[in-house]
C-alpha cells in the first residue's frame, strides 16, 4: 500500500515540481534508454558490417522498411496507451488506467502475432519490392525471418516500456533498455562468431535480449502493490479504450508507416542510380542520424507525461514550459549530430565497414543528408507535443508532411536532375520545408489551446 501511495505521489509531482527539474528527471532516463536502444541496433550493424561484409550491410538496410512497418503497429498501441494513461493519471482515474494497461497487452499480442505471420508468408516478395537484388536478398531474408518469429515479444517489450514511463517509472524503462543493450552486445559475438551464424546470429541476439527484458517488465506490472498493475478485468477489450488508443496512436503509426514508404523510395532510387553499395551507404548514414534522433525521442518521451498530465490538469503555463525546454534541448542534440556528420564523415563510415568503396559513398551521403539536421529537433518535439495532449489529427498531419507529403515528391524530382546526389539531397530539402510548416502550425494552434484550457 505504501508503494502505491509513493507512486501516486510521484505522479502528482507532474503538476507541482519545477518543470525544468521534472523534465530532466523524466527525460534523462528516457534519453539513456533511447540512446541505448539505438546503440544495440548500431552494434548489430557494426558486427554485421565488419564480420559478414559490405553486402550484408546493404541487406540489413533493406530490412528497414519492414522493421519500420512493424514498429508502426507497435507504436500505435504503445504510444497511444501511454498517452492515455498519462492523461488518466492526471485526472486521478486509476481504474481506467489499469484497464488501458490490460488492453495494451491484448492488442500487442494480437497485432504482433498477425503481423509476424503475414510478413513471414510474403517475405521474399516484400523484400524484392523494398529494393532487394540477388546479391542482397539472402542477407535480408536470414535476418528478418528471426526478427519476425519474435515479433510478438518485440511489440510487448516496446509497448510496456512506454507504459512504464507513463506510470512514473522512467528509471525502470531505462534499466530495461540498458539491459537489452548489454545482453545484446554480449550475445552478438557469441552467435555471429562463436556459433558462426552470421547475420542470423545478430537477429537471435536481439530477440533473446528483448524477451529477457520483457519478463522483468511483466513482473513489475504483476505486482499488486504498484499503482498501475494488471487486473483480471483489464484484459477484456473495451471498445472505447481501443478506439482512443488507436486514435492517439495513429500519429506514431503514420510516422513509422511513412518512414517505411520513404525508405522503399530511397532504397529503390539508390539501387537505380547508385547500385547495391549505395543502399548500404544509406544504411550507414541512417544509423548515424538514428542515434541523435533517438536522443530527441528520449526528450519527447520525458516531455510526454508532463505535457499530458498538465494538459489534463488544465495548467497551461507548465505545459508550455516543458514544450519550450524540450525544443531547446532537441535543437542542441540535432546540432551536435550535424557537426559530427559534417566534420567526421569518414570516421562515422569506417566504424561500420572496412570496404573503401562503401566508405567513400557513405561519406558523401552522410554530409548531404544531414545538412538540415539542426532544425529537425524542434519539428519532432512539436509533432510529439500535439500527440501528448491528444490532438492526434495535427500530429498525424505533421508526421505526414515531413515523410510523405514533402519527401516523396523530392525523391521523385531531384534524382531526375542530379542522380544519386539528388536522392541524398531530398532529405535536407524536405526537412527544411517541414520544419517551417511545423513552426507555422504551432503558432496558429497555441492560442486555441490556451483558450480551451482557461
Amino acid at each position: 500500500m505504501q508503494e502505491s501511495m509513493s507512486n501516486r505521489q510521484a505522479t502528482l509531482e507532474l503538476g507541482t515540481k519545477p518543470v525544468g527539474r521534472l523534465l530532466l528527471q523524466y527525460a534523462m532516463p528516457a534519453i539513456i534508454a533511447m540512446t541505448a536502444s539505438s546503440l544495440y541496433n548500431t552494434i548489430d550493424s557494426i558486427f554485421i558490417g565488419q564480420c559478414v561484409g559490405a553486402m550484408a550491410i546493404s541487406g540489413l538496410a533493406l530490412t528497414f522498411p519492414l522493421m519500420n512497418l512493424s514498429a508502426a503497429f507497435g507504436a500505435a498501441i504503445g504510444v497511444g496507451a501511454s498517452t492515455l494513461i498519462s492523461v488518466k493519471l492526471g485526472q486521478s482515474d486509476y481504474k481506467t488506467a489499469e484497464n488501458i494497461l490490460g488492453n495494451t497487452v491484448v492488442l500487442n499480442t494480437i497485432i504482433g502475432l498477425l503481423f509476424g505471420v503475414i510478413a513471414l508468408i510474403f517475405l521474399d516478395p516484400i523484400l524484392y519490392f523494398f529494393g532487394a537484388s540477388e546479391n542482397t536478398i539472402s542477407y535480408a531474408r536470414d535476418y528478418m525471418v528471426i526478427i519476425l518469429l519474435g515479433n510478438i515479444f518485440t511489440h510487448q517489450y516496446f509497448g510496456l516500456n512506454a507504459v512504464l514511463r507513463a506510470a512514473s517509472k522512467p528509471k525502470a524503462a531505462m534499466y530495461a533498455t540498458i539491459f537489452t543493450v548489454i545482453l545484446n552486445t554480449i550475445l552478438d559475438p557469441i552467435f555471429i562468431w562463436g556459433l558462426d551464424m552470421g547475420i542470423r546470429g545478430a537477429a537471435i541476439a536481439t530477440i533473446l535480449s528483448q524477451m529477457v527484458a520483457l519478463s522483468w517488465q511483466l513482473r513489475i506490472f504483476s505486482n499488486k502493490k504498484e499503482m498501475l498493475h494488471f487486473t483480471k478485468d483489464g484484459y477484456k477489450l473495451r471498445s472505447d479504450i481501443v478506439k482512443n488508443i488507436i486514435g492517439i496512436g495513429l500519429s506514431p503509426f503514420c510516422m513509422n508507416a511513412c518512414a517505411c514508404i520513404v525508405v522503399i523510395f530511397i532504397n529503390t532510387s539508390l539501387t537505380r542510380h547508385g547500385g547495391d553499395l549505395a543502399v548500404g551507404a544509406y544504411g550507414i548514414a541512417n544509423k548515424v542520424a538514428f542515434i541523435f534522433v533517438m536522443i530527441v525521442m528520449g526528450i519527447n518521451q520525458g516531455m510526454q507525461p508532463i505535457a499530458g498530465y498538465n494538459y489534463g490538469a488544465r495548467r497551461f503555463d507548465r505545459m508550455m514550459k516543458v514544450l519550450k525546454y524540450s525544443m531547446v534541448a532537441a535543437t542542441v542534440v540535432t546540432l551536435s549530430g550535424f557537426l559530427l556528420g559534417e566534420l567526421l564523415p569518414y570516421h562515422c563510415a569506417r566504424l561500420f565497414t572496412s570496404d573503401n568503396e562503401l566508405i567513400e559513398i557513405a561519406k558523401k551521403g552522410i554530409q548531404i543528408s544531414l545538412l538540415a539536421f539542426p532544425i529537425i529537433g524542434y519539428q519532432m518535439v512539436i509533432t510529439n507535443f500535439f500527440q501528448s495532449i491528444g490532438m492526434a489529427k495535427i500530429s498525424i498531419f505533421l508526421s505526414l508532411s515531413r515523410q510523405l507529403l514533402l519527401l516523396i515528391p523530392m525523391l521523385i524530382i531531384l534524382p531526375h536532375y542530379f542522380g544519386v546526389d539528388g536522392v541524398w539531397a531530398s532529405l535536407p530539402v524536405s526537412d527544411t520545408l517541414s520544419a517551417i510548416l511545423a513552426a507555422i502550425i504551432m503558432t496558429v494552434n497555441i492560442k486555441k489551446i490556451r483558450k480551451n484550457m482557461q
